[in-house]
């Protein structure tokens, strides 16, 4: 579809710098949480603004979320199934014992989850909302990684800066000095006139080269 055609490896968002800029260190792992899809979105592409082709894009501040999935030498990951999800900009996921309750107040043009395939180069790219905060955690977006089918890592990418995070008690599991590792900061993007943000989040798994 042409409207995916912007979400390539061609673009610049994936020249942003995260976690691997500072040290090689293993992506602390984290809480899969209760609200990964319990049934999958027909649409689970890596645009999570458009359902399918719908016209009417989901609510919240457009954030381009990009990295690369690196192994422990901090070499690329090929063929790696990169997954997202969080809720929407009402705080409500695309999961049944969420937005069940809270139908009245979801936004069903927001896809909530989506894939993305690694190449050569490890990278990935998500076009998606800033996360928000919901009752007792911080912004977040949730973040697997699988190879070969399994589940090699699952974490959860915070807004570096951002006060919640020292009362959030998923986050505060975390060691002090790894802390960094999960953080991103989101920034404008530049040239855009509609104050679109860019957040880099590099991922080291905890493989060595085969």
């Amino acid at each position: 579809m042409q409207r995916r055609s912007f979400l390539t490896l061609g673009s610049l968002l994936l020249t942003t710098p995260g976690a691997f800029a500072d040290e090689l260190a293993r992506t602390p792992k984290q809480t899969e949480g209760p609200f990964y899809p319990d049934k999958l979105p027909l649409d689970t592409d890596n645009d999570l603004l458009q359902v399918n082709d719908a016209l009417t894009p989901a609510v919240g501040v457009v954030t381009y979320l990009s990295g690369r999935i690196l192994d422990s030498r901090g070499n690329p990951v090929r063929n790696a199934t990169v997954e997202i999800w969080q809720c929407d900009n009402n705080g409500v996921y695309i999961h049944s014992k969420d937005s069940e309750p809270k139908k009245d107040k979801q936004d069903k043009n927001f896809q909530g989850f989506g894939r993305f395939v690694t190449g050569s180069t490890g990278g990935y790219l998500f076009r998606t909302i800033k996360p928000v905060p919901y009752p007792g955690r911080a912004p977040h977006i949730h973040v697997a990684v699988k190879l070969k089918g399994k589940k090699e890592l699952i974490t959860q990418c915070y807004i570096a800066g951002e006060a919640q995070n020292a009362t959030d008690g998923v986050f505060k599991g975390i060691p002090v000095a790894q802390r960094k590792l999960v953080e991103s900061t989101f920034k404008p993007l530049k040239g855009s006139k509609i104050g679109e943000l860019t957040a880099g989040f590099d991922i080291v798994l905890g493989i060595t080269p085969e």
